[in-house]
């Protein structure tokens, strides 16, 4: 009798086999190494847990989810003529939108083939005598490949924390990363909402439309900016597919990897009613653009507190009630946590059935059948939305069992923080390489320009490997330490390290305090990928190589060779300056 899976399908064969490549997760990054892989003429395999392609699009479906980037931007560059045929309906397109954008991709480029829906790996095992990855899934697979590639997301393992008494609610209870795909209805029903991160501050507007009555229970408050999206006419599309080269290499040469207008010029040398001008200018603007404002709001207390006090002075104006606006109020850095964009989000809390229950000093204590208890106040509610976030950057390599050279395993290896050359490999797990891994710009970047760039490096290294006969690559521990060093020695410059956010793993309780993505701007991370590659992968051990030094050819990075612009990359001058790049 077939085995069945957890929705009933009919579970297909076990694969056993082997392949040049193996790819985990198909969202942007697994779809974009899959398609490089092909052109190389590698066999590759792609394993993805969820039904369809998508990654985070396929598995964050809650109200207002959508993307905080604009969509001329957050968008493939490898294909001039991808960016011609897709046309975006809004300036910052919502989540079924770019769900359909993947899909359409995979279809394009005909990648469905390699790909094994349903499946979740959950363990790959290093062998020393060939060089090679065991890759085991829970489906029954166990194939065999010389190259593993880790796709699998920088915020895919949601965080749960488990509050007291929850398995006693009798409602039901969702988290905004795995949103039910067919909806939720929350008309007429009590709803509470548990988190005001990004997610919470894209649903809560919409949940509030529905719902009888909202409790948003708020332990930090966050900082959030008007997005004023919009639809895209079809002469602005014209428009922008007309320069979408210009756009695509000026959006290269930028700390965060997309473009917007950016002032260099510091905050306090300007007057205090040139930087009201300056801050009402942006804000009407919105988005994150925002904080480019002035070039050393991230650096230097004293300017962020300025654009801080405009924003407060926003949420105040906005918010009716002055208590819920001040509890609305952060007291932490601008821009120190992640930076949230909106729609009428601080405007939703002026309607009389929206309640906020500030959890900062009094946390939730427990639940009931009936709703959630704080300070001895029970609040009934029929449903809870669970908008608390993931265990980023590193939450979900904790679920795969990853084994090195000697046994190690790389949750070993990471239990005081993630270690990784560069943040696409890690000393001891030769031929393992992960896409946006810790120690990269990832999340501090535009996602899929950071995506494609370590994908076409990748492509080239393995390229490379062929070319000169090597059986595995893997970064000497020296060169690993430096980088790791710096990495951490570039954040201290950035007031970004001064709270305690899920940049460096506070959201999780025990988790160690890392600051776990690169700050130092992407250009200049680029051009050290860029340096390393070129000198023959200086700090990486080629083994089996016929020619150590070879120099490698370019198939797919040459696009990735530009030159820093220092006039337009304030951030990341600044701290490649005060902590030279190793």
């Amino acid at each position: 009798m077939a085995r069945e899976n957890a929705v009933g399908e009919a579970m297909r064969p076990a694969e056993n086999g082997t392949f040049d490549a193996v790819v985990i997760g198909a969202g942007f990054a697994g779809l974009y190494m899959l398609h490089r892989l092909r052109e190389l003429g590698f066999r590759a395999r792609v394993y993805e847990a969820g039904d369809g392609v998508g990654g985070t699009w396929y598995w964050n479906r809650y109200p207002g989810a959508r993307c905080d980037v604009e969509s001329l931007q957050y968008s493939f560059s490898f294909s001039e003529e991808l960016d011609q045929e897709w046309n975006w309906s809004e300036k910052y397109s919502p989540q079924p939108e770019i769900l359909a954008y993947a899909n359409h991709v995979a279809d394009r480029f005909d990648l469905r083939g390699e790909i094994v829906f349903n499946t979740r790996v959950i363990a790959t095992t290093f062998n020393e005598y060939d060089d090679t990855w065991l890759i085991e899934t829970d489906r029954g697979d166990k194939v065999s490949a010389r190259f593993c590639i880790m796709a699998v997301g920088c915020l895919s393992a949601p965080n749960r924390p488990a509050f007291e008494k929850m398995n006693d609610f009798r409602g039901p209870i969702y988290h905004t990363g795995e949103w039910p795909h067919d909806g939720v209805d929350f008309t007429g029903l009590r709803v509470g909402v548990i988190g005001t991160g990004s997610s919470a501050v894209q649903s809560i507007p919409i949940i509030a439309q529905q719902a009888l009555q909202l409790t948003v229970f708020q332990r930090t408050a966050t900082w959030s900016v008007p997005a004023w999206n919009e639809r895209l006419s079809a002469e602005s599309l014209k428009e922008a597919k007309a320069h979408y080269p210009e756009l695509r290499a000026k959006a290269r040469a930028r700390p965060t990897g997309f473009y917007f207008p950016f002032n260099t010029e510091p905050a306090l040398q300007a007057s205090a009613d040139e930087r009201a001008q300056q801050y009402e200018t942006a804000w009407q603007r919105g988005g994150l653009p925002f904080l480019g404002s002035y070039g050393d709001l991230l650096f230097d207390k004293s300017a962020n507190d300025t654009i801080a006090e405009f924003a407060r002075q926003k949420i105040h104006s906005i918010v009716k009630d002055p208590t819920t606006a001040e509890l609305l109020c952060p007291r932490n850095v601008f821009g120190c946590k992640r930076l949230c964009v909106d729609t009428n989000y601080f405007e939703t809390y002026n309607l009389p059935h929206v309640k906020l229950v500030d959890v900062s000093d009094t946390p939730i204590e427990r639940f009931t059948r009936d709703g959630i208890v704080v300070g001895g106040t029970e609040y009934i509610v029929d449903a809870v939305v669970s908008a608390t976030g993931f265990a980023a950057m590193t939450g979900s390599y904790d679920k795969i069992k990853i084994t090195g050279r000697g046994g190690r395993t790389l949750a070993e290896k990471w239990r005081a923080g993630p270690r990784a050359y560069l943040g696409l490999a890690s000393e001891g797990f030769p031929n393992l390489f992960m896409i946006t891994g810790p120690g990269s710009p990832s999340v501090l970047a535009s996602m899929i320009q950071a995506i494609e760039q370590h994908v076409d490096w990748l492509a080239d290294c393995v390229g490379h490997m062929r070319d000169v006969g090597a059986s595995s690559i893997e970064p000497m521990l020296a060169d690993e330490d430096a980088w790791v060093a710096h990495v951490n020695d570039v954040s201290t410059v950035s007031l970004r390290s001064t709270c305690s956010s899920w940049y460096v793993g506070a959201n999780i309780p025990g988790r160690p305090r890392v600051f776990m993505p690169y700050i130092g701007g992407f250009p200049v991370y680029v051009q050290k990928c860029n340096e390393v590659m070129n000198s023959a992968y200086n700090g990486f051990v080629l083994k089996g190589a016929c020619s150590i030094n070879a120099p490698p050819r370019m198939r797919f990075t040459e696009r990735w060779q530009v030159p820093l612009d220092i006039e337009v990359i304030s951030p990341a001058a600044v701290a490649a300056k005060r902590v030279p790049v190793v």
